[in-house]
């Protein structure tokens, strides 16, 4: 049973990713005072004791929008409203109600969609709110989002609307857990016209300009029976760029996004691939040891195509040789080029993420590879490596035993490393080592 769906909807500033983010029990919209902060539609299943539902939260509704940003965030939150089962109507305690308050009933009226009035910001010296009481919506509930005062009676309000809780976290456990994938990428690469792409509709704001995303959305879809949770972010910039503290938020939301993904999407620019930020962004990846996959988009802006993908594939094992055969496919997220070997090279990345190597298998790789290419000799001594094994997966960890491997260079390590992947099949995965070296009884 899908759980019913309630959107939070407001004009700008009205305390509405503040309320989402309570309700949701977590911080997973970003909050600030500047209005108009939240741009894309985020969403979340909330459980309230033995409620259940799926809850929106929007951009604020401005029915004098101008710019097409503008024009496209009030359609998007008009989008959400239709999806909702029942909407929360937030306005500002403080500042009363609004002209903008009034043109917003009105539309919410004729959507036909059941509404609960909620006052918000509470915690202090209200307005008076009696003009609310014309739009026949009853006697609005007072919150403090921020606060956390007045919840209950906003529960009970949606209770008649609420699904079972329980019957919903049995159904969940049944299921396979999704894939979390998340795009990630400097500005306009392209990273939102790929999920939406992605997901076959218009799900997120795109535009020519740099950072109109800021939230980390995420969103379900299935492939080959497979559900994957995936997620749109922000561009990251250079961190010695001056940015103002949304930007900020935005970025660590993006980076918050890749600690808790299994497998990323490093989203680059055909016209302008792999520049420096391209490279610490997946560096930054590798480092967090999640499974990596690279994107070139923009491909219908390339005149010459001919042996560039091998040109690209040469340039990227070349400056990121720690990563080396990571998968890399080049796509057109306009038109759909190439998207159709996106998805089965994200399934393969994250099988080669958790895959495992017998402890057998992995002892003859080490003899062959100790045989073609044993370790340098330290102060005259040879550095012994006994045996080593599998550790863990995601991201496979392998340890190794022997003596002195301490002074074990990073050099040979890198060779090990492209010989594992090389055996076994561990392109695009970050490889770690564990090094265990035995005790000489004799140092003292």
């Amino acid at each position: 049973m899908t759980p019913p769906t309630v959107a939070i909807l407001g004009r700008p500033n009205v305390g509405k990713s503040t309320l989402f983010n309570r309700l949701a029990g977590q911080r997973a919209a970003i909050v600030h005072d500047t209005p108009g902060v939240t741009r894309d539609r985020h969403e979340a299943d909330v459980r309230l004791g033995d409620q259940a539902f799926r809850l929106i939260d929007t951009a604020g509704f401005d029915s004098q929008a101008q710019s097409s940003l503008a024009q496209q965030m009030t359609e998007h939150t008009l989008a959400a409203m239709r999806q909702a089962d029942v909407c929360l109507f937030v306005i500002d305690a403080r500042a009363g109600v609004t002209a903008g308050d009034d043109i917003l009933a009105e539309t919410l009226r004729r959507g036909g969609k059941p509404l609960i009035l909620v006052a918000n910001k509470c915690e202090g010296r209200t307005s008076d709110l009696g003009d609310a009481l014309r739009w026949g919506l009853g006697e609005p509930i007072t919150v403090s989002a921020e606060h956390g005062t007045g919840l209950s009676e906003l529960f009970d309000a949606l209770a008649p609307y609420a699904s079972d809780a329980v019957a919903e976290e049995n159904a969940e456990e049944d299921a396979l857990q999704p894939l979390k994938l998340a795009i990630v990428g400097r500005p306009n690469v392209g990273k939102s016209t790929l999920f939406n792409r992605l997901l076959g509709e218009e799900r997120v704001l795109t535009g020519p300009e740099a950072g109109t995303t800021r939230d980390s959305i995420a969103a379900a879809f299935e492939v080959q029976g497979r559900s994957i949770l995936l997620h749109d972010t922000a561009g990251l910039r250079r961190r010695r760029t001056a940015r103002p503290a949304v930007e900020q938020l935005a970025v660590a939301s993006a980076l918050t996004a890749i600690r808790f993904a299994e497998c990323v999407i490093v989203a680059t620019d055909a016209t302008q691939p792999f520049e420096k930020q391209d490279l610490t962004i997946a560096d930054l990846v590798v480092r967090e040891g999640r499974a990596i996959m690279f994107v070139i988009n923009k491909w219908d802006c390339i005149e010459r195509k001919a042996g560039a993908i091998g040109a690209f594939r040469e340039q990227l094992d070349h400056l990121l040789p720690q990563i080396a055969g990571a998968p890399l496919v080049a796509v057109s997220a306009l038109t759909g080029e190439g998207l159709s070997r996106l998805l089965p090279g994200v399934l393969d990345a994250d099988r080669a993420w958790n895959r495992r190597v017998a402890t057998a298998e992995l002892n003859r790789f080490l003899a062959r590879a100790l045989e073609r290419h044993p370790p340098p000799a330290v102060r005259g001594r040879r550095l012994r490596i006994r045996y080593m094994t599998q550790a863990k997966t995601r991201p496979p960890t392998f340890a190794l035993f022997g003596t002195q491997l301490d002074a074990l260079p990073q050099s040979w390590l890198r060779y090990l490393q492209n010989e594992l992947r090389a055996a076994f099949d561990f392109a695009g995965t970050p490889i770690r080592f564990s090094l265990h070296t035995s005790k000489n009884p004799y140092t003292d």
